[in-house]
This record gives structure tokens, sequence and C-alpha cells, in this order.
């Protein structure tokens, strides 16, 4: 008989709870260039009670895109204009998937 496996809960994508040095780490690159994409605007980690920046799952994804987006030879400018129209666009389409469910729910 096989026994299902356990599966480890799930963290939260959005609760900040890596290091800065751990994030990097999982992100595959180095602490000054976290630093460099924070000052530059491209991403923004909670902080501590003591100000220790604080990572989470979602910024680890939008970390990802940016290596992507640096590996293709964008620059950080058009790196942080690609990123704010993604954010957009997801929010237009949140905006949309909300209305089309109210739709739904009146009829």
């Amino acid at each position: 008989m096989v026994r299902p496996q356990h599966q480890p809960p799930q963290p939260d994508p959005t609760r900040a709870v890596y290091a800065i040095s751990v994030a990097a780490d999982l992100a595959g690159i180095g602490v000054q260039t976290l630093r460099l994409y924070e000052r530059h605007g491209l991403i923004t980690p909670a902080r501590s009670d003591g100000g220790t920046r604080r990572y989470s799952g979602d910024d680890l994804t939008r970390l990802q895109r940016i290596t992507a987006l640096v590996a293709e030879g964008v620059n950080l400018a058009g790196i942080a204009r690609i990123l704010d129209l993604e954010d957009a666009n997801a929010e237009l389409h949140a905006d949309n998937h909300r209305l089309r469910a109210g739709k739904r729910n009146r009829r």
C-alpha cells in the first residue's frame, strides 16, 4: 500500500521572511546587486522593527523577472518601466475579473 506523501504547508508568498543574504542567494545574485535594484526602485522589501530588509516569496518572483530582463540586455530604467506596466496590467486584469464576477452575481 502506498501512503500519500505529506506536503508541507506552502508559506504565504506575501510574508517577508528572507534576510537580504538569503534572498540574494535564492535569486542567484549578489547582495550589492539586490541593493542596487532597491535604489533604482525595482524592488521594495519590507523592513523589520530594527530596519533589516525582509523579502517575501513575491519579492523573489519579482527578482527572477528582473534577472531575466537583465539577461535579455534591458537596462534598469527599461526594467522599471516594464515592471510598472506589468503591475498596471495585472491590476486591470483583477479589476476586470471583479467586474465580471459582480455582473454574474446581479443576474
